[in-house]
């Protein structure tokens, strides 16, 4: 016997479009908190900003007492096809508002250069975001709209923020909705982690239908098509990715509405569904993603990443070599994949796709990582830059003054000959030049006791060493219970 699935009312089976209209202009009047939409150019929050924008335009000009934010979250890694989607938008909205005399503006919010999915990934050698380790959302969405927010609580003491989250997306969606609730309160719920930040939804009650209904039979208020938002689903075969303000959020990971580089999920089918209908110059980002993802692997770890951690660490799950956690991608393999994406973008510029898949700024960032923790003196980003896209990289200042190519050869043959690890050297050199006419030596030793205190050896140099200190451990711990 098949089970039957109960369907959820249609929020127009008890109101009417002016009802919803009617209730956004009570609660954007009941008070002189200032507004922050997130809008990600998904069907929710598209509705949502469409409602709120209509909400405005009906009220008269002497009522619209307070700023409407809109905002919208670019990580720098979205989907080409979004992003123009999502650009194209803010602007018709940000446009028509001012033509309207509305109090309405955009922002695109972006991760700070040192939080970028390519600096993390390239500069500081994270691995792919996993289940296990998803350091990409708080970095790339959720701090760049907190920020938004918390300026706007700064200013104003408060703020309200408003999305287009429903509870008919999940039952978990509609439990974290209830539990925010303000008792008493009709509209708002309390933000999940930002303090005086308040949340409203209204289309909280809506079905997937009646969002679809919504955005087809009205309007769109700044000159929009939402017929085309109808063909961008169609052709990824996929859902959103909501404006992430806090963990609870839904997360990106099935979502054709999210970041191309996702390796959350095991395979991207909206990006292979995009593919498929039409965008084949999409497929060296699909191939790309794939080669990322191939190296979540636990069978080939040791071949992409490094045995001991980004502090210079050794760490291990147990005594033997299988435990050993491995640290960050391996600065050949960073190097590899800069070259490949570099070579993506430049083939996307000869296609006329004005795609900027990595940024000047996050390469300046990447460098300077290199050449502070890489001991990177030969200038590996601007040789990579220069050899793919025919030019010398633009630096408009060079704050880290390092070593030469010539000078690394040189001390790799006195290392050698002495048989040191010219790595430990190297840095050890960079920590004196870097705190060079400083007043306060302290520092320096301390800099310089930490190089010494890494692991300079191989994995298995590494591994022995952490076993006979285990060893010794558990002779003076037997030693002592003798004494005892």
């Amino acid at each position: 016997m098949s089970k039957v699935v109960a369907k959820h009312p249609s929020y127009f089976d008890s109101h009417t479009l002016n009802d919803l209209i009617e209730e956004i202009q009570q609660v954007y009047l009941s008070d002189k908190r200032p507004w922050v939409v997130g809008y990600s150019g998904g069907k929710d929050s598209t509705a949502t900003a469409q409602a709120v924008f209509m909400a405005l335009e009906k009220l008269p000009a002497e009522k619209r007492h307070k700023k409407v934010h809109i905002i919208s979250s670019d990580t720098l890694v979205e989907t080409p096809v979004v992003v123009d989607h999502i650009f194209n938008s803010m602007k018709l909205i940000g446009e028509a508002a001012h033509r309207k005399g509305l109090p309405i503006d955009t922002a695109i919010v972006k991760p700070a250069t040192s939080e970028t999915f390519w600096v993390n990934i390239l500069g500081k050698g994270y691995p792919a975001p996993s289940n296990q380790f998803r350091w990409c959302t708080d970095r790339m969405k959720i701090k760049p709209a907190n920020r938004f927010i918390l300026d706007q609580v700064a200013e104003h003491g408060e703020a309200v923020v408003v999305l287009g989250v429903r509870k008919n997306e999940s039952a978990t969606r509609n439990q974290v909705i209830s539990f925010h609730k303000i008792p008493g309160q009709q509209y708002l719920s309390r933000h999940s982690t930002l303090p005086n930040a308040f949340v409203y939804s209204p289309v909280v009650e809506f079905t997937t239908d009646d969002v679809w209904n919504f955005l087809l039979q009205a309007p769109n208020p700044w000159g929009g098509d939402n017929r085309r938002l109808v063909t961008l689903y169609r052709n990824a075969q996929q859902g959103e990715c909501p404006l992430v303000i806090d963990t609870t959020t839904p997360s990106c990971g099935n979502s054709r509405f999210g970041c191309w580089t996702c390796t959350v999920v095991t395979a991207d089918r909206s990006m292979e569904a995009m593919i498929d209908n039409g965008e084949e110059w999409m497929e060296p980002l699909l191939e790309f993603r794939g080669l990322l993802a191939s190296t979540q692997d636990p069978a080939v770890k040791e071949k992409y990443r490094e045995h001991k951690r980004r502090d210079g660490k050794v760490m291990m799950k147990t005594n033997d070599e299988e435990g050993i956690i491995y640290g960050p991608y391996k600065f050949s393999f960073r190097k590899e994949l800069l070259e490949k994406l570099l070579r993506i973008q430049k083939d996307l510029l000869k296609q006329d796709k004005d795609f900027q898949l990595i940024t000047i700024p996050e390469l300046l960032e990447i460098r300077r990582l290199w050449q502070l923790e890489q001991q990177d003196w030969v200038d590996s980003v601007s040789q990579i830059y220069e050899k793919v896209m025919g030019k010398p990289i633009e630096i408009l200042t060079d704050d880290v003054v390092s070593f030469s190519k010539d000078d690394q050869e040189l001390l790799k043959q006195l290392c050698e000959a002495a048989e040191l690890p010219w790595q430990m050297v190297a840095k050890l050199l960079d920590v004196e030049r870097l705190y060079d006419g400083t007043s306060r030596r302290k520092k320096v030793l301390d800099e310089l006791a930490n190089v010494l205190g890494e692991y300079w050896g191989s994995k298995e140099q590494s591994i022995q060493r952490l076993r006979d200190r285990e060893s010794l451990k558990q002779q003076v711990l037997g030693q002592e219970t003798h004494v005892l």
